[in-house]
């Protein structure tokens, strides 16, 4: 072996290593931006349902809203720059699991209205010190992993067997919007550029024509820093995370299986890869932590009675 293959050798080991490191760190401090963001704006989906609902207040809906557009936008702008692949995605394989993702969809919601939010509202009231939120990040992290590769999983796997829709036999590669506009005849980059400007110009006229969600200037920082760290999560998995032979998965914010993967993680460290998602968890917590101490709203909240137990 020449001095320079040896050379070469040791300098693709120090860039995967280099790699395997920083996207992780990344993952942290990503983690650490959303979690002070959620916390100090209030930023919550079950938060923006209530809002309407109660008081029809629509700004932290329209901040949800605006978030979505702004990762619609600034992701499928790096796809099409060729920056980041979405179609090696989890999302948009070509197996359609729609009773799932209706079953699942419906469990989430009603899930979150019992436990005060959602995965990621759960870290951030968790990170603030509420107690009530670390027996639901717990549970949630147990149950998530179960349903993965656990006990739960073999009814998972038996029900996408007999619902899931093979889409390849419609000759479509992926289950996204300009696939199957493309059974129309329409050209997929055509379809996607004119998907990107209806869905997420859409939703920027709907939130930006308001007058008092204009003049809630932490709803809108809120839905433009949540979208943009959307982005930059899709960036750090699918562009500086890519490798053709150990590529990170491409992703952004998830937090289901990502709890239930920390969980794993901390009672298996000896031997254990941290991942994105798992540092991503544990940002949050931080973010979260620091923005209630520096604002005066740590507090360590616990359970009032049995049944507020019971309930989460």
């Amino acid at each position: 072996m020449s001095c320079l293959e040896v050379t070469l050798g040791k300098y693709c080991r120090m860039e995967k290593t280099e790699v395997a490191l920083l996207v992780p760190l990344l993952g942290l401090c990503l983690g650490g931006l959303l979690g002070a963001t959620v916390q100090r704006t209030q930023f919550c989906t079950m938060g923006a349902i209530s809002d309407i609902f109660f008081i029809g207040d629509w700004n932290r809906f329209r901040a949800w809203m605006l978030a979505i557009a702004t990762a619609i936008l600034g992701t499928q702008t790096l796809h099409m720059q060729g920056l980041i692949n979405l179609s090696e995605s989890i999302y948009l394989t070509p197996n359609l699991g729609w009773a799932g993702a209706t079953l699942g969809g419906l469990m989430f919601g009603f899930g979150m209205t019992l436990g005060g939010g959602c995965g990621n509202k759960t870290l951030v009231r968790l990170g603030a010190g509420n107690l009530k939120s670390l027996v639901v990040a717990i549970a949630l992290g147990i149950f998530a992993y179960m349903t993965l590769r656990g006990l739960i999983g073999l009814a998972r796997v038996e029900l996408e067997a007999v619902t899931i829709i093979e889409l390849s036999a419609f000759e479509l590669e992926t289950q996204s919007i300009p696939a199957f506009l493309s059974l129309l005849g329409l050209d997929v980059e055509y379809t996607r550029i004119v998907s990107i400007c209806v869905i997420s110009g859409g939703l920027f006229v709907f939130c930006l024509k308001n007058a008092a969600f204009r003049k809630s200037k932490i709803d809108m920082a809120a839905g433009f820093i949540v979208g943009l760290l959307i982005v930059a999560g899709w960036f750090v998995t699918g562009n500086i995370g890519f490798d053709d032979f150990e590529p990170t998965p491409i992703a952004s914010f998830s937090f289901v299986a990502p709890i239930g993967e920390g969980l794993q993680y901390l009672m298996t460290f000896t031997g254990s890869k941290i991942n994105f998602g798992v540092a991503v968890v544990g940002g949050i917590l931080l973010g979260s932590f620091v923005s209630a101490k520096i604002s005066g709203e740590f507090r360590i909240e616990a359970f009032v009675d049995a049944s507020d137990l019971k309930r989460h």
